[in-house]
């Protein structure tokens, strides 16, 4: 008699080669959203291989009101001053 066990858990992965900085930042990262690393790079997976929704970035509203209110004299003003900064220093990237 044969009896077929499935498990929805597949065997441990090891992963080797990861240096130190991104163990720890892996480490930091779990810590901030209260999980352990295992459940924390497990989230990471499937969300690169597109098996769970990627986290959605917070979208900040802070500057809202400021959007839009320079006049065209405001803004061509503005552009003129900044005009200096788009200049490339040829000596600096020799």
């Amino acid at each position: 008699m044969h009896i077929d066990v499935k498990c929805d858990i597949m065997p441990n992965i090891s992963i080797r080669g990861l240096d130190k900085e991104a163990a720890d930042t892996l480490k930091r990262a779990a810590a901030q959203k209260g999980l352990s690393l295992n459940a924390y790079v497990v989230e990471l997976l499937r969300q690169s291989a597109g098996i769970a929704p990627a986290e959605r970035r917070q979208l900040h509203h802070d500057l809202d009101a400021l959007a839009g209110t320079w006049s065209d004299d405001e803004a061509r003003e503005l552009e003129a001053r900044l005009s200096a900064f788009e200049q490339i220093d040829e000596d600096l990237w020799q």
